[in-house]
């Protein structure tokens, strides 16, 4: 049985102070555990999970700790309209913005939306880009819905916040890609395998002291009535010719 106390610190996890304070956050599903136990099984503080669930995966959860619980107290735990079997308090990911030596790092500028940063992980993840590094006013990493919208990526693509003009000032030698609405035609570029990708605010796009420190302004052509493409779907099609 789990004490009053400890629910409600779980459920506290849903804030951001509290994640912060105590360097914790919560991931949930059954995609989340299989990435969890497989990738980062030293992360994770306790699973809280549905006895089937626990039945099922006994032989690969080994020395992590496991409560078991009924579907009313799961719900009481999740952050999800749907519980799904097993949620996990997990240890964050503390990583710090790296050099570009190699590879190619996505920078995100005042992204807002968390289901857009969730996707963007997961499509960084699927690109395999070295590291994203957010600006300190873009949504938390650990924001509950980023987490669920990463499906788990979030265990294998380091994500960071910092200031972006100071870290690409750094940067001398590498080129750095802006995406605007009016720029270069992306398929123009040819990568080398190195560099940096910028994206902007969903609504606003890119600050203009990040655009005065881009080597080139690409676009993707548009050839219907569209205003614009979403910030996740944008980065997706630049990051599949980039990733060549």
């Amino acid at each position: 049985m789990i004490s009053k106390a400890i629910i409600k610190d779980i459920q506290n996890l849903g804030l951001k102070k509290v994640r912060d304070e105590q360097g914790l956050f919560v991931a949930e599903g059954v995609k989340w555990m299989e990435e969890l136990v497989r990738f980062a099984p030293e992360r994770i503080r306790c699973i809280y999970a549905l006895a089937p669930w626990i039945e099922a995966n006994r032989s690969a959860l080994k020395s992590i700790a496991v409560v078991e619980v009924d579907e009313i107290l799961l719900a009481r735990l999740s952050q999800l309209q749907t519980p799904n079997q097993a949620i996990a308090v997990v240890h964050q990911f503390l990583h710090e913005p790296q050099p570009v030596e190699s590879g190619l790092t996505l920078i995100l500028d005042t992204i807002q939306d968390p289901g857009n940063l969730g996707t963007l992980i997961r499509t960084a993840d699927w690109f395999g880009v070295t590291q994203i590094i957010c600006s300190p006013d873009s949504v938390d990493a650990y924001n509950p819905k980023v987490v669920q919208a990463s499906m788990g990526s979030l265990v294998r693509v380091p994500v960071s916040q910092t200031s972006l003009f100071e870290w690409l000032h750094a940067q001398s030698e590498v080129p750095k890609w802006a995406a605007v609405l009016a720029g270069k035609n992306y398929s123009e570029i040819k990568p080398n395998g190195v560099g940096v990708l910028m994206m902007g605010n969903e609504s606003k796009g890119l600050s203009k002291e990040l655009l005065d420190m881009a080597t080139d302004h690409v676009t993707i052509p548009r050839r219907g009535g569209a205003e614009s493409l979403n910030v996740a779907v944008a980065t997706g099609i630049l990051l599949s010719s980039l990733c060549r």
